[in-house]
């Protein structure tokens, strides 16, 4: 069984995130997907952020048909484990983070760095509605 992964806010899901778990599940057999816990999406992101609950995220989630599993974190650390006890054939990030370190990627067989769609963003997405 061939086993993806990636992890991020998902915060306000957008085209851009359902084309990312597309692409992954069409890679392998079990898509993991790792949503950062509110305090540290509130550090990362700002105060006033995340706009969805951790648990509101996680639901939401669980709901779509290409993801089999969520995980949450709170630490660089807890993300490393959550990727070295999977050991992924894949791990998928977004291509914002090619000159970047990837957390936990060295216990992934693969690293793939997803291009954005269209500039698809939460956070353009939250400015635009909540700055009109």
């Amino acid at each position: 069984m061939r086993i993806g992964f990636t992890n991020g806010c998902f915060d306000v899901l957008h085209v851009g995130h359902i084309r990312l778990f597309e692409f992954i599940k069409s890679q392998c057999d079990r898509l993991v997907v790792a949503i950062d816990s509110d305090d540290r999406v509130r550090a990362n992101k700002g105060l006033n952020r995340p706009y969805n609950s951790l648990e509101n995220r996680a639901l939401m989630l669980t709901s779509l048909r290409h993801i089999d599993e969520v995980k949450t974190f709170s630490t660089d650390e807890e993300l490393t484990s959550i990727v070295r006890d999977l050991a992924p054939d894949i791990m998928v990030v977004g291509n914002d983070y090619e000159s970047k370190r990837v957390i936990g990627s060295e216990h992934a067989k693969r690293l793939i760095f997803f291009r954005k769609i269209n500039g698809h963003s939460t956070t353009k997405i939250l400015e635009s509605t909540l700055g009109r």
